[in-house]
């Protein structure tokens, strides 16, 4: 492989892993709470239809953005009310968004674009374009750091940059401010925090809309940034493998990053076998090579779901004592 093939891969690793990245870190903020989330695959699916319907009605990728946020921070309040407010199973609420999810696209874009659940494909100012950071054209032509910097590092939407500055950003939430701290002690000793005077379930709201944002970035990446509008079922599982990504890096931001990183290049290297005849194994299908980014995540939890170790709170209902 020379240099150019290996920094396409390198490019198409980050703009695939993109996605990956908005939604595990979503689930980082809810699940250090104590709030688990499998529903960041119903969030991220209903922010992709509600970005790419507003962006396709009018013509602007930043309001189809903010339409998108919108509708994923509704989705996590009605799993807050569900799991917070009214101390519901926090997995079948999950599971519930996801199916509503699911639906309501499939229902609402047939009844508002009649093009079989789709969008229209958008144009112009309804999607994200690429970004040139500056001198990328001038220093093309410099061996090894001109490719890396014009040909990887510039040309990237923009909300590729906003999500690996999220990392470090994330990072200094919850390891340097009260806020973290806090966010931190409820996922871990709800009572303690109740008895210092704060509430537990302001913070896990916080969380929760916190969460929503995210995934609201994450969905509105993949219709006006990856693609050019919206299709049935295209979050495709990411929400799963965003999940199981946070899983494998025991909901640490970097780690985090490296996780969705691995299963970003995974998928790009899936792409680019497809069809290829490849040394003693011959042509691998087609199927089996689209079902590799999922085989990976079974075989990650399956292997890891018992060493990690997730908030010693998460998942029960916090009941404040009398």
């Amino acid at each position: 492989m020379d240099l150019s093939s290996f920094l396409d891969l390198i490019d198409s690793t980050i703009r695939l892993s993109t996605p990956l990245l908005f939604a595990a870190l979503a689930g980082l903020y809810s699940e250090r709470s104590g709030i688990f989330d499998i529903s960041l695959e119903g969030k991220m699916l209903i922010a992709a239809f509600a970005s790419a319907s507003a962006a396709a009605v009018w013509g602007s990728v930043v309001l189809g953005l903010c339409v998108g946020i919108l509708a994923s921070i509704a989705f996590s309040l009605v799993h807050g009310v569900a799991s917070i407010t009214y101390r519901g199973n926090q997995i079948v609420s999950g599971v519930a968004i996801n199916f509503i999810a699911a639906g309501l696209t499939i229902i609402l874009g047939q009844s508002w674009f009649g093009q079989g659940g789709r969008t229209p494909s958008l144009f112009g100012g309804g999607r994200f374009t690429a970004v040139n950071l500056p001198g990328a054209e001038a220093i093309r032509d410099v061996p090894v750091i001109g490719p890396i910097y014009s040909g990887v590092l510039s040309g990237q939407t923009p909300l590729v940059y906003v999500a690996f500055l999220m990392v470090p950003l994330t990072w200094w939430v919850l390891f340097r401010t009260r806020f973290g701290l806090r966010l931190r002690a409820v996922g871990e000793n709800p009572a303690a925090v109740d008895t210092a005077g704060i509430s537990v379930t302001w913070l896990r709201y916080r969380a929760v809309i916190i969460c929503g944002v995210l995934c609201g970035f994450a969905g509105a990446y993949l219709s006006t940034g990856q693609a050019a509008g919206f299709t049935r079922d295209m979050t495709a599982g990411k929400g799963y493998i965003a999940l199981a990504a946070l899983i494998f890096a025991n909901w640490k931001p970097v780690p985090v990053m490296f996780a969705c990183l691995l299963f970003g290049f995974l998928d790009a290297v899936s792409i680019r076998v497809q069809g290829v005849d490849l040394p003693l194994v011959g042509q691998v299908s087609v199927q089996f090579v689209q079902a590799l980014p999922y085989i990976l995540t079974v075989v990650l939890l399956a292997g890891f779901v018992g060493k990690a170790t997730p908030p010693r709170a998460g998942g029960v209902p916090y009941v404040k004592e009398r």
